[in-house]
């Protein structure tokens, strides 16, 4: 949905509110509102201004801050024990009301039932969508279902266990599902049938799987239901893997074009500049002024598989090779996500600019191949709410949680998103042996080998976008303490001389162990880094070594995060409490 065609409905509407019980004030009278399908097409229009990138003028999509895969600078008050409720915003209940309205009074019967079922499938969809956010930060949380009035005792309710309010997402989106009259849009700019199953699928998993890491009952109930969702879009044939500009450019085509790609792209934010509508990612790709950027550690870049279909791990000469050389024979995937040897850009640098990145891997997923938008808000590229290939990753994971995935789901699915990368071994079957390396580095509780090939598939397919996000992939794992991983860099093979990243005959680095070895004439576009050998007296770069004396670190200047599992969930804030003494403070704060 474009951003001009929600705004203009929510400027018409005006039916949001700052809390639980300010009173709608509508420009339209409410009768001649609900009177045809034309008012109930323009109220729920209003419903997708909560998609990314639609209230703030440009995306923020990329967990490029606070990430187990990511290098960033600093940590978010959030993730340190001082962290306090005082220091939490209150918490928003407007969109629901907005919907909550809704529902309460599309009820004309000048309109067809079955209208107002796939206007209200719509409503309930983004209810769904608003409940599964705030159970995913706050866990517990009332449940209301209606527009509160001044006097209505939900006012002062306490939380509903996360199982009630569970219960209520799945069915508001099986109401969806069962409802919305359109099952395909070939803008992928609306919510359909499909999307809903998609979106059940993506929260029943999150559902199952916190169940089952987390201790809780009933967890194969939800990784049931996650699967059956997924099939139900699987079994559709309305969607594939997009492959048409081949392994070495398929997977970034979806995220750089303008147009969605809606043979795999589900869901999607569309941009246009001759409508003013734009977004900043090529700065944000390229540019350090927008804080944190996207500089994978180099724990996640070893996870690539080889093109044959073997582990890159597996070979121990791994430890040792330089930028230059780590990415020949690899899932094209790696050079889709990041810069490396042989990217090429239009007028513009294709190196890695350690100017912006951390690591010396330089994120380009969402970044187009136009470096004249470098550092400035002009990108047209869509944004991604969901994709086909999550789709894939829900039900595989849901099927090899429940110990039930076969070789011929492992081909439907995982094998179908390696060949994507060009790899062409172990497309057709389930592993056999646990991959080690993926193991100790990052789920060391999880033997299954099926389950750990998921992840490692998860992790690399679905980087750095925001729905779902890595965070909430932390969450339901209860794996958060990976956000805690020292941030490993390239591998440098000699300090103190020109380094030639790329290899295309121009030096583009110079690690200096010591300010007396940086030359007293520097060269072009040679970036001069740092590098603290000696920890003795203290830290002075952000760049030191890790134990072989060769791999960057990055950022030992800060503390790092220490995992508490009180920040699974979010605090509820003091005016909150203050507000509603009945509300009950979360575990740990």
């Amino acid at each position: 949905m474009k951003k001009y065609i929600c705004i203009a409905s929510a400027m018409l509407l005006a039916l949001t509110a700052c809390d639980m019980n300010e009173n709608p004030k509508a420009q339209i009278g409410k009768k001649a509102l609900f009177a045809s399908e034309n008012g109930l097409k323009m109220y729920t229009n209003s419903f997708y201004d909560v998609m990314p990138g639609l209230g703030s003028g440009m995306t923020t999509w990329g967990n490029t801050s606070n990430s187990a895969v990511t290098a960033y600078m600093g940590v978010r008050t959030f993730y340190t024990d001082s962290y306090t409720p005082s220091q939490e915003s209150s918490w928003s209940w407007g969109t629901l009301r907005n919907i909550n309205y809704f529902l309460d009074n599309n009820t004309n019967n000048n309109v067809s039932e079955s209208v107002r079922n796939n206007y209200n499938g719509l409503a309930r969809f983004w209810r769904a969508v608003f409940y599964f956010d705030k159970i995913r930060t706050y866990n517990n949380v009332p449940w209301i279902d209606h527009a509160l009035d001044v006097d209505d005792a939900l006012l002062t309710a306490t939380q509903d266990p996360r199982e009630v309010i569970s219960e209520h997402i799945y069915e508001d989106l099986l109401f969806a599902i069962n409802n919305i009259s359109e099952s395909y849009n070939s803008t992928a700019s609306v919510v359909t049938s499909l999307v809903a199953a998609g979106e059940q699928s993506r929260f029943c998993l999150w559902e199952g799987t916190f169940r089952k890491y987390h201790g809780e009952a009933d967890s194969e109930k939800w990784l049931q239901r996650a699967a059956d969702a997924a099939k139900i879009v699987m079994d559709s044939g309305k969607y594939a893997i997009y492959a048409g500009k081949g392994t070495s450019k398929s997977y970034r085509e979806l995220f750089i074009t303008q147009t969605p790609i809606s043979t795999e792209t589900m869901l999607a934010t569309v941009y246009d500049a001759s409508e003013g509508l734009v977004n900043g990612e090529n700065r944000r790709c390229t540019a350090s002024t927008l804080g944190n950027t996207f500089s994978p550690i180099r724990q996640f870049m070893n996870l690539y598989l080889n093109l044959d279909g073997s582990r890159y791990t597996d070979n121990p000469a791994y430890k040792t090779q330089e930028f230059s050389e780590e990415f020949d024979g690899r899932d094209t995937r790696i050079g889709q996500t990041i810069r490396i040897p042989g990217t090429v850009r239009s007028n513009g640098p294709a190196y890695p600019d350690w100017q912006v990145t951390y690591t010396g891997y330089m994120g380009q997923k969402f970044c187009t191949d136009d470096a004249d938008l470098d550092g400035k808000y002009m990108n047209e590229n869509n944004y991604i709410w969901m994709r086909y290939a999550e789709i894939l990753l829900n039900y595989a994971e849901a099927k090899a949680e429940l110990g039930t995935l076969t070789d011929e789901d492992w081909a439907r699915t995982i094998g179908v998103l390696r060949a994507r990368g060009g790899i062409t071994g172990g497309l057709n079957a389930k592993p056999t042996t646990v991959d080690t390396y993926l193991q100790s580095n990052f789920f060391p509780n999880v033997t299954d080998p099926t389950i750990l090939e998921v992840r490692r598939e998860r992790l690399i397919e679905l980087v750095w976008e925001n729905a779902p996000s890595e965070l909430s992939d932390l969450q339901r794992w209860a794996t958060g303490n990976l956000l805690g991983m020292k941030w490993q860099g390239i591998y440098v093979k000699e300090f103190n001389q020109n380094i030639d990243l790329d290899k295309d005959g121009t030096p583009d680095v110079f690690f200096y162990t010591d300010p007396s070895l940086k030359p007293a004439e520097t060269e072009g576009h040679v970036v001069y880094q740092y590098v603290q050998l000696d920890k003795g007296s203290g830290y002075t770069s952000h760049w030191t070594v890790d134990e072989d004396g060769h791999t960057l670190l990055f950022d030992m200047m800060v503390d790092k995060i220490q995992w508490n599992d009180r920040m699974y969930f979010h605090p509820i804030s003091v005016s909150d409490m203050a507000l509603n003494p009945n509300l009950k403070q979360n575990s740990g704060y």
